[in-house]
């Protein structure tokens, strides 16, 4: 038996470029519909229940898809706005509350999600460290931004301009950080949370300046008219919010004009949401209401045409691949006569010859095994995580 297993240890370290590659074409083709299958329906589940916990959203008249898309990932990077207005008229109905969103802007990478304090307790966010925002200008940021820009309670973030050139003269925001939330596993990890006029000033309809009532502003005065005094280009507004600074900010029109993204609507019961789904599809053609779970839904179905479609074709894949290495080990086999012949020769039986051929064949198969059931065990600990990490890269 030493002698049999001196002999295959040897064959094999002699084969092992051969060996290395056959093991690994087979554990690749036997681990990727395995993988695609986990993270498809890892991918499914977050979709799902996200999707389950806001049935209703209702936004601007477009693609039903970019708006839940938007209202629960915050992925729409352009989203078409409602006017502010269109919370009360939610509201008015008696049916639902009215959470808004603005997702317009974004911290670096991350979103930037102005709201109102409600939605912190619709998701049951909870906080790890700090306090909610309670003044303009601050922020409450998610773990995976606290973790991957390596901030605490007292730091600051800064909005990113739209473009390198703003010729609105919209400048970035710098906010402090208020609050730190405890990790949800969902994309408000991943977001920057402020308050609904935080983000309205960040896009210039709110803004605060210097006072102009002031001796050293005379220079900066066009003319007066009443109580409205005209400045020239030269006033210097503020891109931070600071309790000196705070009064000085305001707005100029009506807020009920200002735009946002998305209303999530939080209707009482069933009944409630029922009505309030019949009160938009019947009466309101400017706005719309999506049925997240069924658009949610939809992209689902086309997901698994796409996933069945990639497991045939890895599956032909692999049949080509089981067939080359029956091929190389059948041509192996056929290469070792000599060495099979000088085995009897020096007195091996038969099934000494029979284990010590098969050793080539058991050790590719027990080794790409063990290696699959490695890589699958860390695709579906790891595998989703690593995919968002990639796909936000």
């Amino acid at each position: 038996m030493k002698d049999l297993l001196y002999l295959s240890v040897n064959y094999i370290r002699h084969h092992r470029v051969k060996l290395l590659v056959l093991t690994l074409a087979i554990t690749l083709v036997s681990w990727l519909p395995i993988a695609i299958q986990s993270i498809v329906d890892q991918t499914a589940r977050q979709l799902s229940q996200r999707a389950e916990r806001t049935p209703l959203v209702i936004g601007a008249p477009g693609s039903p898809l970019e708006l839940s898309l938007g209202s629960l990932y915050f992925k729409t990077k352009t989203p078409e706005v409602l006017p502010y207005a269109e919370v009360a008229a939610v509201r008015a109905t008696g049916y639902a509350r009215a959470i808004p969103l603005y997702y317009r802007f974004r911290v670096q990478d991350y979103p930037l999600v102005g709201t109102s304090p409600d939605y912190f307790d619709y998701r049951g966010l909870r906080l790890s460290s700090g306090r909610h925002a309670a003044l303009l200008g601050e922020a409450v940021i998610g773990a995976q931004v606290a973790r991957d820009m390596q901030l605490t309670v007292g730091d600051h973030v800064i909005s990113s301009p739209e473009s390198v050139f703003d010729l609105a003269g919209v400048y970035p925001l710098k906010m402090p950080v208020v609050g730190i939330l405890a990790p949800g596993f969902s994309p408000d990890d991943e977001a920057v949370f402020v308050d609904i006029k935080t983000a309205w000033v960040i896009q210039g309809l709110g803004h605060g300046h210097q006072d102009l009532n002031r001796k050293e502003a005379l220079g900066q005065i066009l003319k007066r008219e009443g109580d409205n005094i005209i400045a020239n280009a030269s006033v210097r507004q503020f891109n931070e919010i600071t309790p000196d600074n705070l009064d000085s900010f305001h707005f100029h029109g009506d807020n009920a004009d200002n735009p946002i993204s998305a209303i999530i609507p939080v209707p009482a019961d069933k009944k409630s949401a029922a009505l309030l789904l019949g009160h938009y599809l019947e009466e309101r053609s400017n706005v719309q209401i999506v049925r997240s779970q069924r658009v949610i839904g939809e992209l689902l179905d086309t997901l698994f045409t796409v996933r069945d479609y990639i497991v045939v074709g890895i599956a032909i894949v692999a049949l080509a691949t089981a067939t080359v290495a029956l091929l190389v080990f059948y041509l192996s086999l056929r290469l070792r006569k000599g060495e099979r012949f000088t085995l009897a020769r020096i007195g091996a039986s038969r099934w000494q010859i029979q284990a010590l051929m098969a050793t080539e064949v058991i050790f590719v198969l027990l080794l790409s095994a063990v290696l699959s059931a490695i890589l699958i065990a860390l695709t579906r600990q790891y595998g989703m995580a690593l995919l968002q990490q990639l796909l936000m890269t």
